[in-house]
């Protein structure tokens, strides 16, 4: 998604290995998508190890896992104003793109 940003030019990157999403900004996240669901990466390699496929997650559950571990975070996250687009999906990306022109 950030190459089709225009390589991030003119955006504030926060790289969340190094600098990890806040509690706060977790929070404001959700408040935009509707759910730590929604912000939630079944992709990351921790996911099939730790097994978390086979348990029943409520919403606490998923906070917790992505302010633990930043790759539970799906990526990546833009934020226009007050519209948030979450992931690298097509719709995201163009969603991403129509809210910046």
């Amino acid at each position: 998604m950030i190459a089709a940003l225009h390589d991030g030019a003119g955006f504030e990157l926060q790289d969340i290995k190094t600098n990890n999403v806040t509690a706060e900004q977790l929070d404001w996240l959700k408040d935009k998508v509707g759910s730590y669901e929604a912000l939630f990466s079944r992709r990351a390699m921790k996911y099939r190890s730790m097994g978390l496929g086979e348990k029943d997650l409520s919403e606490a559950d998923y906070r917790q896992l992505i302010l633990d571990e930043y790759t539970f975070l799906k990526r990546p996250v833009v934020v226009v104003g007050d519209q948030v687009f979450v992931g690298n999906s097509k719709k995201s990306v163009d969603g991403a793109l129509a809210a910046i022109d």
